[in-house]
This record gives structure tokens, C-alpha cells and sequence, in this order.
């Protein structure tokens, strides 16, 4: 009986891609620059059980930087894979990794102010019967409701803003506004702008907090297009298997190959969600598959360097549970979507190579060496779950 658990820390890049230059992304690295910040702080970045599985050495092969001792007692088989999706967005990240690399460009909205064409806001009010709309820029999700907040309780208009991603965000008071409301507004966009070859439309709602002033709650929901091929998740459902997305993975894939999906509000409840299902879940050809959106959405996006680094040693400390929780035949993966660097300028992800942590008791340490595709890691757990193999990718541990 063999099972999968692929953890996504979302966001969490080890150096910049062969190509980081062509995004604008040359010299990011999350990791090395969380840790050399908390040297300079006097203080180690503290996360053993991810160095135990190779996270250094990863990092290390990367980008040729050795910030700390690499141990030579890795339980882990580690490698570093660079994405061959010619976005750094969340989707084409999922999909490369489930073996589905996204070889097409994405639309956008370019301009900084102004992001909208008029013809599609114009018929987003008309069908969803809005008075209007605020924001219509590029934004950080925090920053934008503080500036709007106060104007859209004012006049019932949602706000709607984009990024450097092919998204279109809208944001409401969940309680003034409705989040029933805020999820069918979503609905009309996610039709409208197809035609603009859009990846995401995202419900972004929030409240007023008397302490906090506009916080984002935990209700956020996610309208992709679906996967343009077959990912892992079809395989292993073909196969009589389960695939079970933690967070918002069922979103990701709009909900193509998702035999259950469960939410949670942060990442200490996320992977104790996981660990309930390791618990429950344990036929074989299970897949469960979690995103652990904290990292890029809480600290990598709002560039609070602290915060992520306190983040990923909270994680660290909860992986030694999932280790434990393994059975002998499991297999678990630690990897990220793309990179955030929390020191880069600007607010929006960054083009690097991404962790491959693999542990299972069957499995002995050793080198993966660089990946060329995120696609490996789908194609290495088609092997190990023993389902049809993905279009794309290599299996890492042949």
C-alpha cells in the first residue's frame, strides 16, 4: 500500500532560475536571504527537520552559497528544479509539479492604474448588478482595503485590483457585502474574462476589525481555469485512487481530479489536517496533496522578512509530526510553486528554483541534483503510486 503526501510550502524559492532575468528576477533567493537576515539579527534560522532532509544542501546546489554547515547525515533525497511554465504563477507552479507544465502565456493586465478595459467592467456591472467599481489597478491585497475600505461600505462598489499575475482579484466586506454576493460577482468575472485567457479570479473577502482596522479573512476563494491536460490527480483517480486537497489545491485545479477538499484557516491547522488525514486515509494510490498559503500570501507578498522566517520554523517544528506519522510504504514531499522573496522590490513573486525534499523509511539520502522541470516530481509520483505516467517529467529516483 502506497501513499503520497506532497506538502507545498507556497512560495518558498532557493535561489534564482536559469531564466530569472528575463522576469526582472536576477539575485532573488527566499531562503538565503530569510537566513543571512536572521544572521544578521544574531540569531540562526532554525528549521532542523528541514535541513535533516537536505533543504541546505538543496540550497547549496542551487545557487553555489553555503550559509551554514552542510551535515553530511541527510535522512532526505533532495534536488532543486528549475520551471519550465512560462509564468511564475500559482496554477502553472501546481500543474508543472502534478506533471502538467503550462507551455503557453497567460494573459494580463499590464497597465499599473487603470488595469481594466472598460468594455469588461462596464458588463461585470451590468450582470452583476454593481453601481460601480474601486480600486481598478495593481495592488497588494492588505494595502488596497485599507485605502478602500472605508469608500466601498461608503457605496456597496467592490474593489477590483490585479498584479504581475494573470489574476483578477476582487475584494468586499464579507459582512456588509454579502460573501454569497462577493462569490457570485466572482462567478460572472471568471466567465468575463475568459476571453482575456485569465488564470484566476480570486474572492478576496475581509471585515473591520475595531483593533486591526481591514483584515482578510480566511473565506478566500479561488476561480481557475481548468488544467488544459491530464495532471497526476486524473491519473491517480483513473486508477481508483483518492486525491485529497488541503487548502486550496481543489481550487488550483478547479476541482478536476480532487476526490475531497478541506479548508483551514492557517498553517498550523492546514497540516493538522494533513496529519488527521495520514491518520484516516491510509488505502492505496491515496495522494494527499496541501497548500500552505501563509508563506507567500502573509509574508512573502507584504515583503515581512521576520515573519516568514518565524513561519518556516513554526512549520518546522510540525514537520517532525508528519514524520512520524508516516507509514512504512508513504512517501512525502516538500516543495513551493515559485519563489517570493520577502527582501525583492515590488510585492510580487519571483522566478527561482524550488525545493524537492523527499523522505520515505524506504528511501536512503541522497543527491537529486538540479530538475529541469517541476514536472519530475509528478512523474516520480505516478511511479511510486503505480498510475499512468504524466506527459512530462522524469522520475528522480531511477
Amino acid at each position: 500500500m502506497k501513499r503520497a503526501i506532497v506538502v507545498v510550502l507556497d512560495s518558498f524559492g532557493l535561489g534564482a532560475a536559469p531564466d530569472a532575468h528575463l522576469f526582472g528576477d536576477e539575485g532573488a533567493d527566499t531562503l538565503g536571504h530569510i537566513a543571512e537576515h536572521c544572521f544578521k539579527n544574531d540569531r540562526p534560522l532554525r528549521v532542523p527537520n528541514m535541513a535533516k532532509l537536505g533543504l541546505w544542501h538543496a540550497h547549496y546546489g542551487a545557487t553555489g552559497k553555503q550559509l551554514v554547515e552542510l551535515k553530511s547525515d541527510i535522512t532526505g533525497c533532495y534536488g532543486w528544479a528549475a520551471e519550465r511554465s512560462s509564468g511564475k504563477d500559482t496554477p502553472s507552479g501546481h500543474w508543472e509539479l502534478m506533471g502538467l507544465p503550462v507551455n503557453y502565456d497567460w494573459g494580463y493586465f499590464l497597465k499599473r492604474e487603470h488595469s481594466f478595459p472598460e468594455t469588461l467592467l462596464t458588463e461585470l456591472c451590468q450582470r452583476a448588478g454593481l453601481n460601480g467599481v474601486l480600486g481598478n489597478c495593481h495592488a497588494s491585497g492588505t494595502q488596497i482595503i485599507e485605502q478602500f475600505g472605508k469608500a466601498h461600505q461608503a457605496t456597496g462598489k467592490p474593489i477590483v485590483y490585479t498584479s504581475a499575475d494573470s489574476v483578477f482579484q476582487i475584494a468586499a466586506d464579507e459582512e456588509f457585502f454579502g460573501l454569497d454576493r462577493l462569490y457570485q460577482v466572482c462567478e460572472i468575472a471568471r466567465d468575463l474574462v475568459d476571453e482575456y485567457n485569465i488564470g484566476r479570479v480570486i474572492a478576496r473577502p475581509f471585515v473591520e476589525d475595531s483593533n486591526q482596522g481591514f483584515v482578510r479573512t480566511s473565506n478566500r476563494r479561488d476561480y481557475a481555469t481548468p488544467p488544459h491536460g491530464k495532471t497526476l490527480l486524473d491519473h491517480v483517480i483513473s486508477h481508483g485512487g483518492e486525491v485529497h486537497g488541503v487548502g486550496k489545491i481543489s481550487d488550483i485545479f478547479a476541482g478536476r481530479g480532487i476526490s475531497a477538499s478541506y479548508k483551514a484557516n492557517d498553517t498550523a491547522s492546514l497540516v493538522d489536517k494533513t496529519l488527521e488525514l495520514m491518520q484516516t486515509k491510509q488505502q492505496d494510490k491515496c495522494l494527499i496533496f496541501t497548500n500552505l498559503v501563509a508563506f507567500d500570501t502573509l509574508y512573502g507578498h507584504r515583503r515581512d522578512v521576520e515573519g516568514y522566517a518565524r513561519e518556516l520554523e513554526d512549520f518546522d517544528k510540525k514537520l517532525a509530526e508528519l514524520i512520524q506519522a508516516m507509514l512504512p510504504d508513504d512517501l512525502l514531499v516538500l516543495t513551493a510553486d515559485h519563489g517570493c522573496d520577502p527582501t525583492s522590490p515590488g510585492s510580487d513573486h519571483t522566478r527561482e528554483f524550488v525545493p524537492l525534499l523527499c523522505y520515505s523509511p524506504r528511501l536512503k539520502g541522497r543527491c537529486l541534483g538540479q530538475r529541469q522541470s517541476f514536472a519530475d516530481l509528478g512523474q516520480t509520483l505516478a511511479h511510486w503510486l503505480a498510475v499512468d505516467a504524466t506527459e512530462s517529467g522524469v522520475n528522480m529516483f531511477t
